[in-house]
């Protein structure tokens, strides 16, 4: 959750780590604090509670002198409050050391003990803290060896984390390490950056590497350096970053999250774009990989909130095209229920960060377990896919509002994707089904646009009339239930109320209780061309509810006269295939969940108590 950033290099630190952090500020966190090494020499540290504005304010108040050497930090509050003294850098050594950090670090109660009886003190209530004390304590062992005093605190550290520490006596160096939370590192030219995730740095650099599972780099202007634990060199393979920094700027619009509805086309587009060929799938990513998919006889899906539902509306295209029984899994949930999993079983994990942390640690079993991993990821140098066997990239580009919107959609878009190239590779698949299927893709990005064009306005209207709801229903059948869900997820995420998302044929079964007057209800309706029976049964589910008092508003494919009867409103959505309506139908939604925030005054961007990236479990 947390953002970190860290520089070394001629221009002013200061500048740059401010920068980093609001580039980091989607992350989620509640206090901010920098640290910078300045040209004489000495250490200083701001750090407020708040928002990146009252750092700014502090620094206004009492400048740090011009450094060229700096770490900075936003916190998500875990041990302790966010209050300022919890807030990161931690100081030790006489406060000539700085530390921040991300993650949990699971043995911080015994190891403050053990450095309590020592005589040491503590000003804050965090892990991070008790870190930072054991570091100073090393160094001092170490005679001033910051590298080999990392490597001594690491292997002593239990959890998650990310570290990054600097002292007065090595002005331009900074080091850092990672278990199971992110840290990437930005090359320069004479400078050098450290970052929870490329945002940090993209500004000034697209060039980057991504150091692995314990390991320990350190930064210079002059270079970078990798080991592991044990300090044994690692060689790291540098990638570029396929996005610049405009990409995450909100380029006039209100707010991130419209800027991002609005690019849900171009999300689709990209993620196929490079993927058709001669009519057929072929994924880059997956070349030579064919015997990944061989003596597989089931598929896992492990995902969390919004990449869950993704996973369950693509277990319908893997069961359809790939012929092979998928079960879509909480990856929470996953390694705490002793999984029967093998050689035969296919885990794929969802995650647009690739640093959820649940979905890390089910993979990670599930791979001690012999399974196959292939993770499905938009961002590159991440954990998961380096854990993984096998990677298939969306293409969606940066998404910074924490609610999901367009990594949705793309994510939907790479599993049709898989599902169609291991159907091929398995001989599941019709040269026919596949080129129809393949038709239905390509058409998708226009599609949406004009959901987007045509229907927008009226669907923020339609929020801006319900800004005063307290409870808000959705139901769906088929591949319409995740959206449901989806629909019911975004609603709570964004505007803070009541909100469930239901299959259709459960209603009966309890949840028609909840109907009373004047309850807003979404349906998905399925197309009649899908088969009258299940289009039937929907609007037999409108019917029922409505008998109830429901206010029913439908999203129902362009034609459809059928349910005009039976809704106070329809949004339209463009004709397409069964499969293919999730992507359409879930365009709505994430509209009017938006406006109804908007209307309602709140940050759409940044919801309370939530974070973009949950990276810790």
């Amino acid at each position: 959750m947390c953002g970190i950033v860290g520089y070394v290099g001629p221009r002013e630190s200061q500048d740059i780590l401010l920068a980093g952090l609001a580039r980091l500020e989607y992350r989620g966190y509640d206090s901010a604090g920098i640290a910078v090494i300045d040209r004489e020499g000495s250490l200083g540290m701001r750090k407020k509670a708040g928002k990146l504005a009252r750092l700014r304010e502090a620094l206004d108040e009492a400048p740090l002198g011009a450094g060229t050497t700096g770490i900075g930090h936003t916190r998500w509050a875990t041990h302790g409050g966010p209050t300022d003294l919890n807030a990161h850098p931690h100081l030790a050594d006489d406060d000539r050391l700085a530390v921040i950090h991300n993650g949990i670090i699971e043995n911080f109660s015994a190891l403050k003990a053990e450095l309590e009886a020592e005589g040491f003190s503590f000003r804050s209530q965090t892990d991070t803290e008790v870190a930072a004390v054991l570091l100073g304590r090393e160094y001092r062992a170490a005679g001033g060896d910051l590298a080999a005093a990392f490597r001594a605190v690491v292997s002593r550290l239990e959890g998650a984390f990310t570290l990054l520490a600097m002292h007065e006596d090595h002005p331009g160096l900074v080091v850092g390490a990672r278990r199971n939370s992110p840290l990437v590192i930005g090359l320069g030219e004479g400078e050098n950056f450290l970052g929870s995730d490329v945002a940090a740095f993209v500004e000034h650099t697209r060039r980057a590497l991504a150091i692995g599972q314990d390991q320990i780099v350190s930064i210079t202007p002059e270079g970078v350096s990798v080991t592991d634990f044990d300090g044994a060199v690692v060689e790291v393979e540098p990638f570029e970053v396929s996005w610049d920094a405009a990409a995450a700027d909100k380029g006039g619009w209100s707010s991130f999250m419209a800027k991002e509805v609005s690019e849900e086309p171009e999300a689709v587009a990209n993620t196929v774009l490079g993927r058709v060929q001669d009519g057929q799938i072929v994924i880059p990513e997956l070349d030579g990989l064919d015997g990944l998919f061989q003596g597989v006889s089931r598929v896992i899906v492990l995902a969390c909130g919004t990449a869950y539902y993704a996973g369950l509306v693509g277990k319908y295209a893997i069961e359809q095209w790939a012929r092979i029984p998928v079960d879509v899994e909480l990856a929470h949930e996953f390694r705490y229920r002793d999984p029967i999993v093998g050689p035969e079983t296919l885990v794929v994990s969802i995650s647009q960060s690739g640093e959820t942390m649940d979905t890390l640690m089910a993979v990670k079993e599930a791979a001690r377990l012999g399974a196959k991993t292939l993770s499905i990821c938009n961002t590159q140098g991440a954990t998961i896919p380096r854990e993984s066997d096998a990677i298939v990239y969306t293409h969606a580009g940066p998404e910074v509002a924490v609610a999901s919107t367009k990594a949705f959609v793309a994510q939907i878009t790479a599993l049709y994707l898989l599902a169609l190239h291991v159907g091929r590779v398995r001989g599941a698949l019709s040269a026919e089904v596949a080129g129809a299927a393949i038709a239905e893709l390509e058409a998708l990005p226009e599609k949406i646009r004009w959901i987007l064009e045509n229907e927008q306005e009226r669907i923020e209207q339609l929020s801006r009339w319900m800004s005063d709801t307290r409870s808000v229903l959705f139901l769906g059948r088929h591949v319409g239930y995740p959206i449901a869900l989806e629909g019911a997820l975004k609603l709570k995420e964004l505007s803070y109320i009541h909100a469930e998302g239901f299959a259709a044929g459960e209603l009966k079964h309890g949840p028609i209780a909840l109907i009373e007057p004047g309850q807003p209800v979404f349906v998905m309706v399925p197309s009649p061309r899908q088969g009258a029976t299940l289009h039937a049964k929907v609007i037999s589910n409108i019917e029922e509810i409505r008998a109830r008092g429901a206010r029913v508003i439908a999203v129902a494919e362009e034609g459809d006269a059928a349910v005009l009867p039976f809704a106070d409103e329809v949004l339209r959505v463009p004709l397409a295939a069964p499969l293919f309506e999730p992507i359409l139908a879930v365009v709505p939604l994430h509209i009017f969940a938006m406006g109804l925030a908007t209307a309602k005054g709140l940050d759409v961007d940044q919801p309370r108590n939530l974070a973009k990236s949950v990276t810790v479990e």
